[in-house]
């Protein structure tokens, strides 16, 4: 005789609770860590072009190669990362990259640094490439833009801090030391995520289907709204790690011509971001985030005009204003991929991923070029150019295509 008892599928976690508190400070660290490493070398390019011998827009593949990384191994994720724990690979990948970047400290040699910064950025990939799809999975839907932007606010805060402390350690020491204690400070947080954060309760491995995943890939490109999405994003990604990449070389020459110590100030500004994550946030769980990220990315554009005033507190006053915007606008995006796949979310947003982190490699590269051959002025241009066109994106997207 056979009992009618039905299997019962376990709660998602929802704010208060042990799990979401757990979840929330693992996945916010993890987020420190990443973004702590892979731009460990925006705030010392200057520094490499003078200890290597090269140009700015050179030394801008010391963080071009870390994001091309991250694109090349959320590429390869997109296809092993629903057959792997969620856990055990983001906890691999914290520790891996530690050791990488412990390992940059001894390097004399700036291709070989470039190599091991595309190795860095391909094994972070593990964190990024999960991260969200284990927060859609792991997190109630009423939490859940909470727990999202509090991960971006991670990502925020580890880029902010990274940037900072790794600024003022090689301006009175040397870049390999501040790389030292980047790598160390990542090792730490990797050991305590591994031991705090839960284990998924929704995740269900699924066999490697290198077929079902290209179908899959295909399906995403066929749907125009997460296609737009995706080209905006590279886009506007693009823009944002290139005013980063170089306000460090406009500020230390003339008319500026800062110390490294109130350089370093201008990655505060990542503190805006933080709160843009948060709005942003807090404002989708009530507001579709289509028509919020209608509304951030003309802010955005606006926030690079000041910049082009030759006056301290213009350039930081437009810095502020684009950075609280993007990030409020990376957060609604993320949620907007999360929302339109209703299957394959790891797939989905390891595609979003991609597109932003190849966008950052080229973009950020190339328009050093810009600045190197033309000035600053035509360089704030070619960005708002880029902003812009991410913005006319994302405005198709939300237009019904007609028949």
């Amino acid at each position: 005789m056979t009992t009618g008892t039905a299997i019962s599928t376990p709660a998602k976690a929802e704010r208060g609770s042990v799990r979401f508190r757990r979840i929330k400070n693992s996945i916010f660290l993890s987020g420190l860590s990443v973004f702590a490493q892979l731009y460990l070398f925006q705030p010392v390019l200057p520094l490499l072009c003078k200890e290597f011998g090269v140009t700015p827009a050179q030394s801008s593949w010391a963080v071009s190669a870390s994001t091309m990384g991250m694109a090349v191994g959320l590429f390869i994720f997109s296809f092993k990362a629903d057959a792997v724990p969620r856990k055990h690979l983001m906890g691999f990948a914290m520790l891996g990259s530690a050791v990488l970047t412990l390992l940059s400290v001894f390097i004399h040699n700036f291709h070989l640094l470039i190599a091991v910064n595309f190795l860095k950025g391909a094994i972070l990939s593990g964190v990024t490439a999960v991260a969200l799809a284990y927060l859609s999975e792991e997190v109630a839907s009423a939490s859940l833009g909470l727990a999202i932007s509090l991960y971006l606010s991670g990502n925020a805060i580890g880029g902010m801090a990274g940037r900072i402390v790794v600024m003022l350690i090689a301006g009175w020491a040397d870049w390999r030391w501040a790389a030292g204690c980047i790598g160390t400070s990542s090792l730490i947080l990797g050991l305590f995520f591994i031991k705090r954060l839960p284990a998924s309760k929704h995740f269900v491995a699924l066999p490697v289907n290198v077929g079902q995943k290209w179908q899959q890939m295909g399906s995403f490109f066929r749907q125009r709204v997460m296609v737009l999405v995706y080209f905006a994003a590279s886009l506007l990604m693009g823009a944002f790690v290139s005013i980063y990449n170089y306000t460090g070389f406009r500020l230390e020459g003339p008319p500026f011509s800062l110390p490294h110590y109130v350089i370093a100030g201008i990655f505060l500004m990542y503190t805006v971001g933080v709160l843009g994550t948060m709005v942003a946030g807090r404002l989708s769980d009530r507001i579709p985030p289509a028509r919020l990220i209608r509304v951030f990315i003309p802010i955005m554009g606006a926030g690079l005009l000041p910049m082009l005033i030759p006056e301290l507190i213009s350039t930081a006053g437009g810095l502020g204003v684009f950075t609280f915007s993007f990030f409020a606008t990376h957060t609604l995006a993320s949620r907007l991929i999360s929302q339109e796949a209703k299957e394959g979310k790891s797939t989905a947003t390891s595609l979003y991923w991609l597109f932003y982190y190849a966008g950052s490699s080229f973009i950020g590269t190339a328009t050093g070029v810009v600045l190197t051959g033309w000035g600053w002025e035509l360089f704030i241009v070619a960005l708002l150019g880029l902003v812009l066109a991410g913005g006319g994106l994302v405005f198709s997207a939300g237009r019904k295509p007609t028949v």
